[in-house]
């Protein structure tokens, strides 16, 4: 079962993909990663789900269910995608948070050319280690974010930190496939297609593939929903989408 770190050769290691790298140095490697790609990183969105990546943040928002008074911290979220639609759906102030300096321009340019001058806060900053006050935020969301983090653990254990009691817990991530037929279909289309279109479209096939072979070192769905809770995320569950390949992942600070 995949899980974030290992133990190897008597030392732990962080997953970066299929290899096993010094906890250290992945922060860096996936800075590298989203640097190389953030300019292009809502159209390979958009092209590598064929759009299903936009239903899958409305299900997101839809279980958020924002309203004026909700302060939303939107982690790994850069180019501000569910930060719009959280301020489109009624919600009120977000702080988005994302590792990379360059994911979070693309989001800051957005918002100017969308007219979004307020109620935005863009930090740079780390999920393991949150730029922000105990208690201070009623909602926490991170999509396709959390399996790029060092220690899964320790990123689930600040966002109960810094969630105010009674605060939201979503992740959107991409998961284990449960259907049978389809499983095999998508890793072909993963391992095949996927770091190719990475090539033709963003000219960065490597980064393309690490992606991929991070969804497949992610935990299933039963696996996460343990680490939630033994976070102290409390009522832990999952809702698939489309069998699987992706699930929003729901839990409370109480």
């Amino acid at each position: 079962m995949a899980t974030d770190s290992i133990e190897s050769n008597g030392g732990k290691t962080a997953s970066f993909g299929f290899q096993d790298v010094a906890p250290e140095e992945k922060p860096s490697l996936v800075q590298g990663v989203f640097e190389s790609v953030a300019g292009r990183y809502d159209l390979m969105n958009d092209l590598m789900s064929g759009g299903v990546h936009r239903l899958w943040k409305s299900a997101l928002i839809d279980r958020l269910k924002p309203r004026p008074s909700m302060h939303l911290l939107d982690v790994a979220g850069g180019t501000g995608d569910i930060a719009f639609r959280f301020m489109e759906a009624g919600g009120g102030k977000v702080s988005v948070c994302d590792l990379t300096e360059g994911m979070v321009r693309v989001g800051r340019d957005r918002a100017i050319d969308h007219g979004i001058l307020s109620k935005v806060d863009w930090l740079v900053g780390d999920a393991q280690g949150l730029p922000l006050a105990d208690r201070s935020v009623d909602a926490y969301t991170i999509a396709f974010g959390l399996r790029n983090v060092t220690d899964i653990d320790a990123a689930l254990a600040e966002a109960r930190r810094v969630l105010k009691p009674g605060g939201h817990f979503l992740c959107l991530e991409f998961s284990h496939v449960v259907l049978p037929v389809l499983d095999d279909i998508y890793d072909t289309y993963s391992f095949r297609v996927l770091p190719a279109l990475g090539q033709a479209v963003a000219n960065d096939r490597e980064s393309y593939q690490y992606l991929v072979e991070s969804i497949r070192m992610f935990p299933d769905q039963k696996t996460l929903a343990a680490k939630m809770a033994d976070a102290g995320l409390a009522r832990a569950d999952w809702q698939n989408l489309s069998g699987g390949i992706a699930a929003i992942h729901s839990g409370w600070r109480v």
